[in-house]
């Protein structure tokens, strides 16, 4: 909720984001002086009396301890005889003795009975003591503070022993509580002292503090900033390219919605703070955005996603990926591919059936019309036997199109595709799509590897064995190197030049990931002839 009428200009607070931020550290900085100053004060009070009752206690405890003034209290004229008497008496001298010698506010002797037998002030021997002696009399020694007829006081009682070890009095010591108030009082000086200078010192840092947040905020106003955040909130998730931030540790920072649809990950996933290599896992995709692969427009395939990614490293050791889906613009690449292909050849077969056609003519023209039949019959007959013979083998309506098409452009490339003796998949497939990506691409490759060999030939083998769909693609090209067989799997290999409209080395990296996506596999072999044999399995690929 926010409150406008407590907004910073109305309240005559200073716009600048800086101002603000310095205002709130002094006003910490002295706060936390005064509780600091307070929280000192507040325990120093108690620690003062405590330690004046200790020194009464300590006090009493010594002048008990002289056996003189034990004995003296059981000498002493009783208190009948009058304060005069013992005011000169040997129990008062020592008291007094001890009470100037030890600064003390008063020390009393005290009999059995809580009579006074010593006092500062004469007139009062012989007066029962003004507060409870019970205590001290039952044997046990007692600090506190209290008023008696000196005032408040903090005072100590101590048993008074004879020498057989026998109670006979109590001495009770007392320190002007005046002189605790005054030594606290004294210490509140030196402790502002303290507390100012270490406001100062707060005050420089927040200074020094504010003048480094000026430079990286570049003196901007709180709603400033608020504008560029919500800014760039709206700007990374309305943009139609996906965003990926990472920290100097490979965590991740901030993902945008793009981002999360074309890597697969869940909109309400949470990712943030999380290495990049356990959001996404190992492979190509996670090397490129984690700068593991260096270059500018890399491809990589995430699913059935082909993605453009550049990197772009940041000032704190970070850095910030973009990603480009070039999916459908692959998918019009490799159309267009074929087109010309198939363009090619069209426009290779006009020129074949210009010759036919003038053939045919001149047979007409000699008069030798059952020899010009014979040749019709056999030119329509091959074409018609090719597609015949993929038919009839393939049902499915899409993938046998293709081998079709494959198979006439092939014949102009001086290539013959054929189907192996055992083909034979009925029209009861899953992802038809799929499959022709896959037929297409391999097909596609093995006409090149074919293309300059001394025996040219590419065979398709496709057949399904129960729910299982396998594919075989064998050419007599140079073959694969063993120890290249998984490599050339990879986004962006390829041993031939890119084209001017799209990159090489995407085509069997999908034909792996869409077999690995319906749970199958692929992999390359070498032939029976010495070629290449790429074999792709499909579980659950029919119904």
């Amino acid at each position: 909720m926010r409150f406008p009428l407590l907004s910073a200009r109305r309240l005559g607070l200073p716009r600048r984001a800086v101002s603000q931020i310095l205002l709130t550290q002094l006003a910490i900085a002295a706060g936390v002086a005064v509780l600091a100053t307070g929280l000192f004060l507040a325990p120093l009070s108690a620690q003062l009396d405590d330690q004046a009752m200790r020194r009464a206690l300590a006090i009493a405890q010594s002048a008990a301890a002289d056996p003189a003034l034990a004995a003296g209290l059981l000498t002493a004229d009783p208190p009948a005889a009058g304060p005069a008497a013992a005011a000169d008496g040997p129990v008062q001298s020592s008291a007094e003795r001890i009470r100037r010698a030890t600064g003390a506010e008063y020390v009393v002797v005290m009999d059995l009975n809580g009579i006074r037998r010593s006092h500062p002030s004469p007139d009062l021997i012989g007066l029962p003591v003004s507060t409870d002696p019970r205590d001290a009399l039952a044997g046990r020694e007692v600090m506190e503070i209290d008023e008696g007829t000196l005032g408040r006081s903090a005072r100590g009682k101590v048993p008074l022993l004879a020498a057989d070890g026998e109670i006979v009095g109590a001495v009770s010591v007392g320190i002007a509580y005046d002189s605790v108030r005054d030594r606290l009082l004294g210490a509140i000086p030196g402790l502002l002292a303290y507390a100012g200078g270490a406001l100062a010192a707060g005050a420089l840092a927040a200074c020094l503090l504010s003048r480094r947040i000026q430079r990286q905020t570049r003196d901007l106003a709180f709603s400033d900033i608020a504008g560029l955040l919500a800014e760039r909130e709206a700007m990374l998730h309305s943009i139609r390219e996906g965003v990926i931030a990472l920290d100097p540790g490979g965590r991740i920072r901030l993902v945008n919605d793009e981002a999360a649809r074309l890597l697969g990950l869940a909109p309400d996933s949470a990712v943030a703070g999380r290495p990049l290599d356990d959001v996404l896992g190992a492979g190509r995709t996670t090397d490129v955005l984690a700068g593991r692969v260096a270059g500018r427009d890399l491809l990589t395939v995430r699913g059935r996603r082909v993605l453009v990614a550049n990197r772009m490293p940041t000032r704190d050791g970070g850095a910030v990926a973009t990603l480009r889906d070039r999916t459908e613009l692959e998918h019009l690449s490799r159309e267009l591919d074929s087109t010309r292909g198939l363009i090619d050849a069209l426009r290779a077969q006009d020129h074949e059936h210009a010759n036919r056609l003038h053939t045919v003519l001149g047979l007409l023209e000699l008069g030798l019309h059952e020899e010009a039949a014979e040749f019709v019959t056999e030119v329509v007959g091959v074409h018609r036997s090719t597609a015949e013979q993929v038919t009839e083998r393939v049902h499915d309506p899409l993938l046998a199109a293709l081998l079709v098409g494959k198979t006439t452009v092939a014949a102009e490339r001086g290539v013959p595709l054929r189907l192996a003796d055992s083909t034979l998949l009925p029209d009861r497939l899953v992802d038809p799509g799929g499959l022709v990506t896959i037929v297409g691409n391999l097909v596609d490759n093995a006409l090149d590897a074919a293309a300059g060999s001394a025996a040219p030939l590419v065979e398709v083998d496709l057949h399904a064995e129960g729910r299982t769909a396998v594919l075989r693609v064998r050419d007599s090209g140079p073959g694969v190197p063993a120890a290249r067989r998984e490599e050339i799997f990879t986004e962006g290999w390829s041993t031939k030049q890119p084209s001017g409209h799209r990159e090489r080395g995407l085509g069997l990296a999908l034909v792996r990931r869409l077999a690995q996506r319906q749970g199958g596999s692929a992999w390359a072999g070498e032939a029976a002839d010495g070629g290449a044999e790429f074999s792709v399995v499909l579980p659950e690929a029919l119904r």
